[in-house]
């Protein structure tokens, strides 16, 4: 078997490595794994593993001993089955943009990917659903479902590269979560393998439904430590008539959160409720980004729904964010001024990364009268340790993500200590860790700070039923403790 090994890129804060998979039982897997899948979709060069070690998080990526290519719920069933036969770890991934470490095989054993699996099975129109596999990429999902009229509203930033089986494992939302929802609140059924091999088909294709258990709920969100999807079925909508897109500018970054919670405690509800503060204005000003100089912090809102509504709501709206300090708001004239500047938006994650040596991106949630207090408490703890903090992202739900930037290697300490500072302001403030990256592994040891001893045994007890043997995704959620299969 190859040398399977962390691979060492530099990452933001150093964290223990995990012990490995047992290498003779590894060994065992991969012959039977190639005896019954065929050496194609068994990948063993270490120069080819390289593509299945990391994700988008500060996570130091872990080549897996190996990773199989499945193209079909048969693949994964037999993975699945013989990994737990040999008791070897198994990470599922699909594209590997996560921001949690969810995707990384931190204990080596199989990096299972799922991208094979990417057809959109049907389109049903008069139902209002779709059936697709899990490494469908979200963008292609969008562009099929709205050449028929309907619409697939989460939005994460990543979607013209993320896979619909990262945005189940992750729950994941986007700009549009605060008007749609989450990817939960549009899954009506999965198809799902177990951690023995044993295939299930949990939830229905109707509207309601209350048979049993909601394990569809369950799943999505468990982050690929209960079960592996190979088949969704997703709740769609009638395609908005109209969309309209109004960027706000602000002198402040608290100016801006106000006007949000001004909006908002007015029962207005436009689809999206974006917000940026003064560095993240800086970033877009060094990119070329036109802006007014007077810009110090933007919120961008977009409404949809008929003509009449559409032209009724923008004009609510903008009167909301005049009379809440905007300095002037702007209406997009096109369909093209729309997508530019919601392409500024979605490389801001690039965009601040490059603004310094290392980045760590936070996902947290405060009810949305309390973001103006988050703002507050981020400014005071970047202050008080030296560290540089910006913030934007979803302000119409409370979702707002922080920035931690440095450059020196000695300033780790304290980066650690606004981590922990930031995470307990927003307990204080009846929020939660993490909006829609998910925990994995970079907030795992954060988890007793929201929830409480025995409500983290009772999910570990849940874990254990679909994995008795601890071979699926080892390492995530949970605060650290040795699995079975490492």
């Amino acid at each position: 078997m190859p040398d399977a090994r962390r691979i060492h890129s530099g990452s933001a804060l150093p964290r223990e490595a995990f012990p490995r998979a047992d290498a003779a039982r590894v060994e065992r897997a991969a012959i039977a794994l190639a005896r019954e899948l065929g050496d194609s979709k068994v990948i063993l060069e270490p120069e080819a593993l390289v593509a299945h070690a990391g994700d988008e998080s500060e996570q130091d990526p872990v080549l897996p001993d190996l990773a199989v290519l499945a193209s079909s719920p048969e693949d994964v069933a037999t993975t699945l089955r013989l990994a737990s036969l040999h008791e070897v770890p198994v990470t599922p991934r699909a594209a590997g943009t996560g921001k949690s470490g969810g995707a990384v095989p931190v204990c080596g054993g199989i990096a299972l990917s799922v991208l094979g699996m990417r057809q959109i099975e049907e389109i049903d129109v008069r139902e209002q659903l779709a059936v697709v596999g899990p490494g469908v990429i979200l963008k292609d999902l969008h562009d099929a479902v709205e050449a028929e009229g309907l619409f697939y509203p989460p939005d994460p930033n990543s979607l013209a590269s993320c896979a619909l089986g990262g945005n189940l494992a992750e729950n994941a939302g986007g700009p549009r979560a605060f008007k749609y929802g989450v990817t939960r609140d549009y899954t009506l059924g999965l198809e799902v393998v177990t951690a023995s091999g044993e295939r299930l088909a949990v939830g229905r294709r109707t509207r309601k439904g209350v048979t049993g258990y909601d394990l569809t709920a369950l799943l999505v969100g468990s982050e690929g430590t209960l079960a592996v999807t190979t088949r969704a079925t997703v709740r769609l909508l009638r395609r908005p008539e109209a969309t309209v897109t109004l960027l706000a500018y602000f002198s402040g970054i608290v100016d801006a959160m106000r006007a949000v919670e001004a909006i908002v405690a007015s029962g207005l509800v436009p689809r999206c409720i974006e917000v940026l503060d003064e560095r993240c204005v800086t970033a877009i000003r060094g990119e070329g980004g036109p802006l007014d100089d007077r810009a110090a912090a933007l919120v961008i809102l977009e409404c949809d729904g008929s003509t009449s509504e559409v032209e009724r709501q923008m004009a609510e709206v903008g009167e909301r964010a005049t009379d809440g300090g905007a300095l002037e708001v702007l209406v997009a004239q096109s369909a093209a001024q729309r997508e530019r500047l919601w392409e500024a938006r979605r490389q801001l994650s690039y965009v601040t990364r490059r603004m310094a040596r290392w980045k760590i991106s936070e996902d947290v949630v405060v009810p949305r009268m309390q973001l103006a207090k988050l703002v507050g408490e981020v400014r005071r703890i970047g202050e008080r340790e030296g560290v540089t903090m910006l913030s934007y992202g979803h302000a119409g739900d409370g979702n707002l993500h922080v920035n931690l930037l440095w450059d020196d290697e000695e300033h780790v300490p304290r980066v650690e200590r606004a981590l922990d500072a930031l995470f307990r302001s927003v307990v204080a403030l009846g929020g939660t860790l993490s909006g829609e990256h998910g925990i994995g592994t970079s907030k795992a040891q954060y988890l007793p700070l929201e929830q409480g001893d025995g409500l983290i045994e009772l999910q570990r007890r849940m874990k254990a039923a679909f994995d008795p043997r601890g071979i699926l995704n080892p390492g995530k959620i949970f605060p650290r403790g040795r699995h079975r299969s490492c």
